[in-house]
């Protein structure tokens, strides 16, 4: 199977159309509705800049026992994001992205990805560096969650590695389906020679109104563990901070995961949830049992709806009703209450990596399209040993 990545991406290929003469001389359109970019006016070429900066900042307050068992929990800034990119089409049908991340010490690869899109009956195949197709929460931008961490169960995303896949859309856009194989990789999308993992997500939107949806999701990943060894630990809903809990090193044959997802917009009311339940293949022994779950309600004071990406299955930007200015205009505000835990226990497989609960409350002020201010109060139960919270607030700025 690690040879089909090429064969594959041929494929699709030689199923497409040979391209069209370009126009002689194409004119070229600049815009900036949600990044820089440059079109050619035969719309066959496209080419698009922009970026995100995120800086965060975040105070704690600990019980004895959790910094004694975890560790001491200090006050401390970041810039928790700094990625540009470049993304286009080339023909109409070939896509692209090279995206880069500059926060911390090391310049890696988000997502570096090439494909083609359109393809009869199958939609669009990539190739490259991008996110594997699991979890709503963790498949929408982190320039468009609610919060500012994703929550706990994110730890069963597999989020981006190497790979192919393909996405497709029916019923007006109402179904997408979406799958591939991949290998795990490192911050610059090098594998070595690892085992491959399939990830699969199915959505749909039997509603979808002016300012009502309704989303319901499924999504299945299976891992197959290098060296037969896995471990899974997980901070609590802040980023600055240690692992509350953690399995340690555990030989494991695979994990297979299952995710079930839905939304709800009505209005500037909207609900988001998530449930994931893994099983790991214990050698000589039964396999473990875990799981998490949470739960959102937020609301706008300012009456916007939060966006929906149709095709995608995702939210995307938030644009406010009314951009703040310095003659009055007052952005969005938006309030917003999540719960969620964490179980990475199971006595009878010899798992004991701790239950952590959370409880984050969020008011994010949106100034206008690109710009929000976020503050997070985060507390954090791990289960038998004591609570710690967080203060934790976020300027972010994206184009």
């Amino acid at each position: 199977m690690r040879e089909y990545y090429a064969p594959l991406a041929l494929a699709a290929l030689m199923m497409m159309p040979a391209p069209g003469p370009a126009a002689a001389n194409p004119e070229l359109d600049l815009s900036a509705k949600d990044g820089i970019e440059l079109s050619a006016s035969d719309s066959d070429f496209s080419l698009e800049l922009g970026g995100r900066v995120t800086a965060d900042t975040v105070s704690w307050d600990a019980d004895s026992a959790v910094e004694t068992a975890i560790g001491e929990q200090t006050g401390a800034s970041e810039f928790r994001r700094a990625r540009l990119y470049m993304a286009g089409t080339i023909y109409g049908y070939v896509i692209f992205k090279a995206q880069y991340e500059f926060a911390g010490d090391n310049a890696d690869f988000k997502e570096v990805y090439l494909g083609i899109k359109n393809i009869p009956r199958l939609g669009t195949v990539k190739v490259g560096h991008f996110k594997e197709p699991f979890s709503l929460e963790e498949l929408t931008s982190s320039k468009y969650i609610t919060f500012m961490e994703r929550s706990l169960p994110g730890v069963f995303a597999p989020s981006r590695n190497t790979g192919l896949g393909f996405h497709s859309t029916a019923l007006d856009d109402r179904l997408t389906l979406a799958a591939g194989l991949f290998h795990d990789s490192d911050g610059i999308g090098d594998s070595g020679d690892k085992k491959l993992n399939f990830s699969a997500r199915v959505t749909g939107t039997p509603i979808k109104e002016d300012g009502s949806l309704l989303h319901l999701g499924l999504s299945w990943t299976s891992r197959d563990p290098e060296d037969n060894l896995l471990r899974l630990r997980q901070r609590p809903e802040v980023h600055l901070a240690d692992r509350f809990v953690d399995t340690g090193s555990l030989a494991a044959e695979g994990m297979d995961v299952l995710g079930l997802e839905a939304a709800a917009v009505l209005g500037p009311l909207s609900l988001q949830g998530e449930y994931m339940a893994a099983s790991l293949e214990i050698p000589g022994g039964s396999d473990a049992d875990l799981s998490g779950w949470y739960a959102y309600a937020s609301w706008f004071v300012t009456g916007e709806s939060r966006a929906y990406k149709a095709g995608k299955g995702v939210f995307s930007r938030l644009r406010p009703a009314d951009n703040f200015t310095a003659g009055g205009g007052s952005g969005a505000l938006e309030l917003a209450v999540r719960l969620s835990n964490l179980d990475l226990n199971d006595a009878g497989a010899g798992v004991s990596g701790g239950e952590l609960d959370d409880l984050t409350l969020g008011v994010n002020w949106y100034l206008d399209p690109t710009t929000r201010v976020m503050l997070n109060w985060v507390n954090a139960d791990i289960r038998g040993l004591g609570e710690a919270n967080a203060l934790q607030a976020r300027f972010q700025i994206d184009f």
